[in-house]
């Protein structure tokens, strides 16, 4: 299925390429969305800029749209949000997938018995083990199994299938575009 979704937005992407869309970027654009009809509904009513309004509603619906993506990732995955969470961290490291264990709470904002109770969940399930640090036996490391990376993986293709869906109508140019005006926003908002 991952691999038929990445055959049809090829096929979609080549479409843009050679101008088949002009016609529906027009009527995308003149096409009404939720936040219009958000728009209309509280003009007058409340005072707002609406650009302001439109830009920041149409965010907030798309990390709605984002987390729904990677909800349903795991769904497919039949992985739980902490244990995605505790493997993602895992797998940022690179092979062997490993990190000391209080690292590893420290990272994700767990008490030790949290981490260790997180642990138990993802050892049970074949997804990590712990091993004892050679060069410091009080240490405990954390690392990802085989079948805990295949399944990391595996949610880690699901979420990109969800992540190509919603950045589909964009071609390159406007991807590019778009993503520098958001940086430019948030750098402004992280250097406040």
């Amino acid at each position: 299925m991952g691999r038929q979704a990445g055959e049809g937005r090829a096929r979609s992407a080549q479409g843009r390429a050679t101008g088949a869309a002009a016609g529906t970027e027009h009527a995308e654009n003149s096409a009404e969305d939720s936040v219009d009809r958000h728009i209309a509904r509280w003009t007058g009513k409340v005072p707002f800029d609406v650009p302001t309004e439109a830009v920041i509603t149409r965010i907030q619906l798309l990390a709605k749209h984002v987390s729904h993506g990677k909800e349903r990732a795991l769904a497919e995955t039949g992985l739980q949000a902490f244990e995605f969470e505790t493997m993602h961290r895992l797998a940022s490291r690179g092979a062997p997938w490993r990190a000391p264990s209080a690292e590893l709470a420290a990272e994700l904002l767990l008490s030790p018995a949290g981490m260790t109770g997180r642990l138990d969940t993802l050892e049970k399930s074949g997804l990590v083990r712990r091993l004892r640090a050679a060069a410091d036996r009080r240490r405990v490391d954390v690392e990802l199994t085989e079948e805990g990376h295949r399944r990391w993986l595996d949610a880690m293709r699901w979420r990109g299938v969800a992540e190509d869906e919603m950045i589909e109508p964009l071609d390159d140019a406007e991807r590019a575009a778009l993503a520098a005006l958001l940086k430019r926003m948030l750098l402004a908002v992280e250097t406040r």
